[in-house]
This record gives C-alpha cells, sequence and structure tokens, in this order.
C-alpha cells in the first residue's frame, strides 16, 4: 500500500516537473499557486483532504500560471511599446498596471513598475527588467529588388 502512495506521489512530481519545464516564468506563479491552492484544499475539505489538496493545487497552479503570463506579457508590451499597459478582469475586481521607469543595466533594456490590485487594493508593486527588443521581428525580403 505504502509502495503505491509513494509511485503517485513520485508520478505527480514528474508529471508537474515535466509540464513547467518548457514555461520558466510560468513556474513560479504555478508552483506558489498551486501550493497555497493544495493547503487550503487540504484545510477546507475535512472529509476527505487529499481531495481538497488537489483539487485546490490544480486551482491555484492553473491561477498562479495564468497571473504570471499577464504579467510577463504586460511588462514586455509596456518595455517594447515604452508606454503604460493596462489589463483589467471582466468583473472589474482585478487591475494590472505597467509603466516604464526608465532604462535598464544593460542597453536594449528597460526598468518597468508592475502594480497589481485587487478590489481596488494595491497587492503587488514591483520593478523588474525587460527587454525591450521584440523577440520575433518578421523580415520581408523585397522580390523586386532580385
Amino acid at each position: 500500500m505504502n509502495s503505491n502512495r509513494y509511485r503517485a506521489f513520485a508520478a505527480i512530481i514528474c508529471s508537474a516537473l515535466a509540464l513547467t519545464a518548457c514555461a520558466p516564468y510560468q513556474y513560479r506563479g504555478g508552483v506558489t499557486g498551486g501550493a497555497i491552492g493544495g493547503l487550503a484544499g487540504a484545510i477546507l475539505d475535512h472529509r476527505n483532504p487529499w481531495r481538497g489538496g488537489v483539487v485546490g493545487a490544480t486551482l491555484g497552479a492553473v491561477a498562479g500560471a495564468t497571473i504570471a503570463e499577464i504579467s510577463v506579457q504586460g511588462a514586455r508590451q509596456a518595455a517594447i511599446d515604452d508606454r503604460p499597459v493596462a489589463y483589467r478582469t471582466d468583473d472589474g475586481r482585478g487591475y494590472y498596471y505597467a509603466e516604464p521607469v526608465g532604462p535598464g543595466p544593460r542597453p536594449g533594456c528597460r526598468r518597468i513598475r508592475e502594480r497589481m490590485y485587487e478590489n481596488g487594493r494595491l497587492v503587488r508593486e514591483r520593478v523588474v527588467i525587460v527587454d525591450a527588443e521584440p523577440r520575433y521581428v518578421r523580415h520581408y525580403r523585397d522580390d523586386e529588388d532580385d
């Protein structure tokens, strides 16, 4: 019985690592959200803490990775466009704001101040350094010059 538990636990850990290995910036958000959600789910589901933990971890990981994705995209857009960027949830409770605050330590980088609000209250503020160069630039060849 114990060996089955260890195998299941090892399979879950390996799956989580495999799924997050390709997404470096969502990793921290997903892991943090999963840990907090799993703990909260286990505490809230008195009858079956394992079920509550799994459900809470899944929902928390998805929410954490989504917030990390929004943060990265918003900061990158603010750096490339050199102007503030704002996102708001459909229900109006969540608000993300990113604004350029100056050059970064290396050429082509910008410092971006991110602010995240929930229900009108500031919940997180940080300054990140973002590459201001677009990652994917399409180069078109003019066929008339041949």
